[in-house]
């Protein structure tokens, strides 16, 4: 199967776990990227099933908007029982780095209000050890260097995200030779960073299921 297939798979997956829970005061969590994109186009035929999502980029949300799905801002809707995204690399205890598309502070916020997450991935993203893919780190834009010099003393190297701004009028840098061995740890140093907004660490509120497209099927895990 190619990665597309197998993103289409775990999309397919997805769809199957939260279809018995919707209910018509539902509003779902959607996350960014093209997995999530897939997840989004197979919400269509359910779509008077659901009152609405909230999402966690303006990519998103447009593409919801334009299957007739409404977008409810998160403050006037508070916790969700579902949030849908994928990841640019998931461990096995569902911690994960995000924010390759730079939707990272508005995905950790809609994580953090869902009482179940749902990681949906192809088997590329499934790794030992979290650090091969550059770790997204947003940053105020007047801290940025700051910041940079302060990721280089965590053993990072920092790299501008050149001609990127976040939907939060952000930047971006991205760390790169960067294994991370204790990734809820990392993830606070990171965030204790003056200038920091948040970083593309999702272990302290990781998944709660993980969707993982192989070659044999959709694999299942779920901690919690």
């Amino acid at each position: 199967m190619t990665q597309d297939e197998l993103k289409a798979a775990v999309a397919d997956a997805a769809i199957k776990e939260i279809e018995p829970h919707l209910e018509k005061d539902t509003v779902l969590g959607i996350g960014t990227g093209s997995t999530a994109n897939l997840f989004i186009d197979r919400l269509e035929p359910l779509s008077d099933r659901f009152k609405g999502a909230v999402a966690s980029s303006e990519a998103s949300a447009k593409r919801l908007q334009a299957l007739g799905i409404e977008v409810f801002e998160l403050n006037h809707v508070g916790d969700v029982p579902f949030y849908i995204d994928g990841a640019d690399e998931v461990n096995a205890n569902l911690q994960m780095i995000k924010g390759g598309g730079a939707a990272l502070t508005r995905e950790k916020i809609v994580a953090a209000c869902a009482k179940r997450f749902i990681c949906i991935a192809d088997g590329s993203k499934y790794v030992a050890q979290l650090g091969n893919f550059p770790l997204p780190v947003e940053v105020i834009p007047m801290a940025r260097s700051y910041v940079a010099r302060e990721l280089v003393k965590l053993g990072a190297d920092p790299v501008y995200r050149q001609g990127v701004v976040t939907d939060n009028g952000n930047q971006i840098i991205d760390c790169f030779d960067f294994m991370i061995d204790d990734p809820a740890a990392m993830e606070a140093r990171i965030n204790a960073i003056v200038g920091v907004v948040t970083n593309g660490l999702f272990a302290q509120r990781g998944a709660d299921v993980l969707l993982l497209g192989t070659e044999s099927g959709v694999e299942r895990t779920a901690l919690r």
